[in-house]
């Protein structure tokens, strides 16, 4: 693929952006700024890389006509080689970052997000694999310096989750985590097991981009909005005061309820981050047949036979279904070093968005 127009179009169009974004009145419009600040810095970005996958280009044509002019086997000779190898594992980085940029971003990319982790098929331990999957993210999160915050939990009696809602901030969240929709499989022995036999369970995971109020539109008149005394663990003041909040959305049936805060009025907006996000995800599904087709194959139901990834103890192994992937790190996996699964989604992702543009 020629590069070169590409450059071209994101040079010419990061101008424009500077032009605009120089205009003091374009700030009158906060949301219509924000969206041309997030152009700007990714467009900045891949210019930049433009300009390095150029002289790039150049030095390689340099160093590949100073090779033919050397004589075999000299000193000169083979310091070019190996200048050449570098150059090209170069240039083969920069392509791949030059063809992401020419896929236009999904505008929730950017979004902060909602993570939902239900206990399906195994009882106990699923509800242990729930914790630990929620362990597995939040080191995640904390690697790549985003922010979790705690929304909603239903905990276990031996110390797990029947489901637990928890928020993540930071840059590219939604992008990059995304991929981890679905459901995902433990192979291992029990805790609870005396005779040692391996034990199959499952969790569910749903992935949901935070919604905006000018994304889903939600009248006052369509909640019903129930405060309770909250349940489960906690301290002085969690379970001791009406703070849990319960809404349902009475057109839709949707309900969510939050008890994390001590705070009523923190649990109320909490609550209404999650239903506006499970609402988008509605809304999204209704106008988007083949989306809502994938995300039914992705989350399914929690049957044991439905799975995006296996996660196996005995054999140290973690295999990917949808790329057929398999890693013998699980323990390195399980304590959040995700990006060996996520990057390969990430390239197959863009394989086939950079093919439908092609068509």
């Amino acid at each position: 693929m020629n590069l070169g127009p590409h450059i071209e179009k994101f040079r010419a169009r990061f101008a424009e952006l500077e032009t605009a974004l120089s205009d003091p009145k374009v700030f009158g419009n906060p949301q219509r700024a924000q969206e041309l600040s997030r152009e700007y810095a990714r467009l900045k970005e891949l210019t930049a890389c433009g300009e390095r996958y150029l002289k790039t280009l150049a030095h390689l044509d340099e160093n590949r006509a100073l090779l033919k002019a050397e004589p075999p086997g000299s000193e000169m000779g083979q310091l070019t080689r190996e200048e050449i190898v570098h150059l090209e594992a170069e240039e083969q980085d920069l392509t791949r970052q030059i063809q992401a940029g020419l896929v236009p971003p999904h505008p929730a990319d950017s979004r902060n997000t909602i993570i939902e982790i239900r206990a399906g098929a195994g009882g106990q331990e699923a509800a242990l694999f729930a914790a630990d999957l929620y362990r597995m993210f939040m080191r995640y999160a904390e690697a790549r310096g985003w922010k979790v915050e705690a929304m909603d939990s239903s905990p276990s009696d031996l110390g797990g989750f029947k489901e637990i809602i928890f928020g993540v901030a930071g840059t590219d969240v939604f992008k990059r985590l995304k991929y981890e929709s679905g459901v995902h499989r433990v192979q291992r022995v029990p805790a609870t097991e005396a005779q040692g036999r391996i034990h199959t369970s499952t969790c569910t995971v749903a992935v949901l981009p935070e919604a905006e109020e000018v994304d889903v539109e939600i009248k006052p008149e369509d909640l019903e909005i129930n405060v309770c005394r909250a349940s489960g663990h906690g301290g002085q003041g969690v379970n001791t005061t009406d703070s849990a909040v319960r809404i349902l959305h009475k057109p839709t049936g949707v309900e969510v309820r939050c008890q994390d805060e001590r705070s009523q009025l923190k649990n109320k907006a909490k609550a209404l981050a999650v239903l506006r996000a499970r609402l988008l995800d509605r809304k999204t599904a209704e106008e988007n047949a083949k989306y809502a087709a994938q995300r039914k194959a992705q989350v399914g139901t929690g049957e044991r036979n439905e799975r995006i990834r296996t996660y196996n103890f005995p054999q140290n192994r973690v295999t990917d279904h949808r790329i057929e992937l398999t890693l013998y790190n699980l323990p390195a996996v399980m304590d959040g070093r995700l990006d060996d699964l996520i990057e390969p989604l990430v390239a197959r992702d863009l394989e086939e968005k950079l093919a439908a543009l092609k068509r």
